[in-house]
């Protein structure tokens, strides 16, 4: 069931809704009440909104215009990411922005803290958080803001994965609010940031790259086309020699993503029930190895 959600398109669109949701329902749950700032654009807004009402004396009154702030932070962002990652991933994105906008209005703050501590209040929320834009990551979308960014500098074959270039923006991000705050509010902030970036890189299955080695008696230049066609992923392939049997055996190597490997598996396993296969994951790919951030 998680394999056929993941590769329908609407169902994809359907769950990173839901991640968006359960984002925000983490951040103004945890994070909100405890007056600590999330990090990404939305950190940025939310800092950019407390200068505007305390430091220039504008009043907007119960309403929060982070969420507006938001949406207009991302209009360059989008723009920037429409020639990188194509209009499919903008689309998408602009749909999970908006729905991350709209539940950051409608979700209610508990005028009190659920959770009175707050160093597990930063865990618990970090870590939902976390997967929570794992989920949407892995269904091909984005909630915007610092993710689109980080995904664009993967995409063009950068080291830099969406975790760690969000702890980046996040290091300046709080050594502000340091500045303007008190070091409680900053270090309880990058507790909690730090923990969703964490859960989000181990979640985010598009930037794990593996390698798999297929063992197989049938056609490999048939099968080999197929995941050229399939997946866009290149193939080598030779023929080896089985110790135990003596016979002649087609061995076909690959790199592709973890997102990719299941859809992999059930290919090759419905041209050959018999194939062999290993895959091993977190290996480092330089080179001409395109990363299908966007699918």
């Amino acid at each position: 069931m998680f394999y056929t959600a993941l590769h329908n398109r609407w169902l994809r669109l359907l769950g990173a809704v839901f991640g968006e949701f359960l984002s925000v329902l983490a951040l103004n749950l945890f994070i909100v009440p405890l007056n600590l700032y999330t990090g990404g654009a939305m950190g940025f807004c939310q800092l950019l909104r407390t200068v505007m009402t305390t430091y220039m004396g504008l009043n907007f009154g119960q309403y929060d215009v982070a969420g507006i702030l938001y949406l207009i932070v991302n209009i360059p962002i989008l723009l920037y990411a429409w020639r990188t990652l194509g209009r499919g991933l903008v689309v998408r994105t602009l749909i999970c922005t908006l729905a991350y906008s709209l539940f950051y209005s409608i979700i209610p703050v508990p005028t009190t803290p659920i959770i009175t501590d707050m160093l597990t209040s930063c865990l618990l929320g970090g870590i939902i958080t976390g997967v929570a834009s794992g989920i949407v990551l892995t269904c091909g979308c984005s909630g915007g803001g610092l993710d689109v960014v980080g995904l664009c500098l993967s995409a063009k074959g950068s080291n830099i994965t969406v975790g760690r270039f969000s702890l980046g923006f996040n290091a300046v991000l709080y050594t502000a609010c340091l500045l303007l705050f008190s070091p409680e509010i900053a270090i309880y902030s990058v507790i909690y940031n730090y923990f969703s970036a964490i859960v989000l890189d181990r979640l985010h299955q598009q930037n794990i790259s593996m390698q798999a080695m297929i063992f197989t008696k049938e056609d490999e230049k048939q099968l080999a086309q197929f995941i050229i066609q399939s997946f866009g992923r290149s193939v080598t392939y030779w023929t080896g020699t089985g110790a135990y049997t003596g016979e002649s055996i087609h061995v076909l190597y690959v790199c592709l993503s973890k997102y990719e490997a299941e859809e992999l598996r059930r290919a090759v396993h419905s041209m050959d029930p018999h194939a062999f296969i290993v895959f091993q994951s977190g290996i480092r790919v330089d080179g001409n190895f395109r990363r299908n951030l966007g699918n």
